[in-house]
């Protein structure tokens, strides 16, 4: 079966066919170009985020330090780091700015 993906527009005889909960179904012919158009993107640094990031209130973030950057500090990457320990933003840390979507 030959379909088109919806990202880049590539005419692929082995696509993916990706169902998500909403009922919605999306085809392309790549991981690269379903994680593209389908993954959140960090509400601080802008990448997308490929596992399963953090959430506070809606708001989704690539990891805990992004979310401490915007000012959330009950959020930990690792479930024997308690919240707010060692959680202090470095200073300068890099950051990227979000890229069109």
């Amino acid at each position: 079966m030959n379909a088109t993906c919806e990202r880049c527009g590539n005419v692929y005889d082995k696509p993916l066919l990706i169902r998500a909960a909403d009922g919605t179904s999306h085809v392309f012919d790549s991981f690269e170009c379903a994680i593209d158009s389908l993954a959140p993107r960090c509400g601080h640094c802008g990448c997308r985020i490929i596992g399963h990031g953090v959430e506070d209130d809606g708001q989704m973030f690539c990891c805990a330090n992004c979310a401490r950057l915007t000012g959330i500090t009950a959020v930990a990457d690792r479930a024997d780091a308690a919240p707010g320990v060692g959680a202090e933003p470095s200073v300068g840390a890099p950051t990227r700015p979000p890229a069109d979507s």
